[in-house]
């Protein structure tokens, strides 16, 4: 045993477990409690889970990849693996809040590490009015829906909506319509991390829409207030080889 203190957290697939049982016969498993490093063995959408589940305890985050694209992780590698942990490189990273209201009272908040969605729950497109720092800039969006997200999330389904890449250090969050009918021309906009962005349904009786944070789904949503939470910071370790910069900025130039 060396004195790597690692807490290992495992997504529940084939993949992930039998990783588990490799790092095991190598490393000590500590609880959260007690580990130096949270190890996560997943893919993108378990990292996520795990950053919210865990970032109270105030521990660095090692992810490696078990799972599809891996964006958030390491690439796997059981060899020297204290080594790439006490050599690399600490990103911190500010989620989204979004606090949810339905007809007129509060629901619930939630954070998001990529991306705040609204979507419409019906085959009807929804009515949405944007608005940030308290002045309309949208009045009327008819489409799927719309999204705010984070630097770290703009190459995810940000992008996908064709939404901009952002540089991690730009201090700005994309504003990006999902599939818009009206106003057909507009692409989106990217503004200040400091703006506060509120999504209003216009028309929620007949065009109902869901809020969702990340992986964390609300429904029948009226009002929905977004910011970046600077109170919360998730501690990201990655090989210094290909971290979380070097990925953001070479999507930026794939074609």
């Amino acid at each position: 045993m060396n004195d790597l203190k690692i807490c290992l957290i495992t997504d529940n697939t084939s993949k992930a477990l039998l990783a588990k049982k490799q790092i095991l016969k190598l490393h000590k498993n500590y609880s959260v409690n007690k580990c130096s490093t949270i190890v996560v063995i997943g893919g993108d959408g378990f990292m996520l889970q795990s950053l919210k589940k865990y970032y109270k305890h105030n521990k660095p985050f090692y992810g490696m990849n078990k799972g599809n694209h891996g964006f958030l992780l390491n690439p796997f590698s059981i060899k020297n693996l204290k080594a790439n942990i006490d050599k690399s490189n600490k990103i911190i990273l500010h989620p989204l809040e979004m606090t949810v209201s339905s007809h007129g009272k509060l629901v619930k908040k939630k954070i998001a590490i990529n991306e705040v969605s609204i979507f419409r729950q019906t085959k009807q497109a929804c009515k949405l009015e944007i608005k940030v720092d308290n002045k309309i800039r949208i009045n009327e969006l008819i489409g799927d829906g719309a999204l705010v997200a984070t630097p770290a999330g703009s190459t995810a389904y940000n992008l996908s909506a064709r939404g901009p890449i952002l540089n991690l250090e730009s201090n700005h969050l994309a504003v990006t319509p999902i599939n818009p009918f009206r106003p057909r021309g507009w692409r989106g906009a990217i503004v200040s991390n400091k703006s506060k962005i509120v999504i209003k349904n216009l028309d929620p009786k007949k065009r109902p829409v869901s809020a969702v944070a990340d992986n964390t789904e609300i429904r029948n949503v009226t009002n929905v207030k977004i910011y970046i939470n600077q109170s919360i910071g998730f501690k990201l370790l990655y090989n210094k080889k290909f971290g979380l910069q070097e990925r953001n900025l070479a999507e930026q130039f794939k074609f």
